[in-house]
């Protein structure tokens, strides 16, 4: 089966004391963890999904979005298609105590295989047995926490 191609925009949403929101995504037996996001609906930005997404799937409706800090490309099964994505992933900074809701009704969240929403410390990060995506997540938050963003976005892998 070919690849369908899919523009996507996620968000390295971050608080006040640099703990990383993810949601966890469960499907065929699968789970990991990512950032929140997704893909573009046809005609839309970047800047556009990522606003809607971050509304949708943790009920962040007025976050100022920072610059685009990583890219990612890859390909993986998703129900009965096979996806290549394309994801810019930008910085956003927020109060945690903004990301307690969410647009999406839980019913609507497990249709997008979406079961948990949870803030992350970076040790606990790299204590953690779970999946993630990007698999070196916890790697390049510390470079962004260190260096803080980069000059140009930088690839983080599959």
């Amino acid at each position: 089966m070919k690849p369908e191609l899919r523009e996507a925009a996620r968000a390295l949403v971050l608080d006040p004391v640099d703990r990383v929101l993810l949601v966890r995504f469960e499907l065929d037996g699968r789970s990991w963890w990512a950032t929140p996001g997704g893909g573009l609906e046809p005609g839309e930005t970047h800047e556009a999904a990522l606003r809607r997404e971050l509304g949708e799937e943790v009920g962040l409706e007025e976050a100022a979005l920072g610059p685009c800090v990583w890219v990612r490309e890859h390909t993986f099964p998703w129900a009965d298609r096979v996806i290549r994505q394309r994801e810019r992933i930008h910085l956003v900074r927020v109060e945690a105590a903004l990301a307690t809701a969410t647009l999406l009704e839980e019913d609507d969240l497990r249709a997008e295989h979406i079961t948990r929403r949870r803030w992350w410390t970076l040790d606990e990060l790299l204590a953690s047995s779970d999946v993630f995506a990007p698999r070196g997540l916890a790697r390049a938050l510390a470079a962004l926490l260190r260096d803080g963003p980069p000059d140009r976005p930088i690839d983080v892998g599959v």
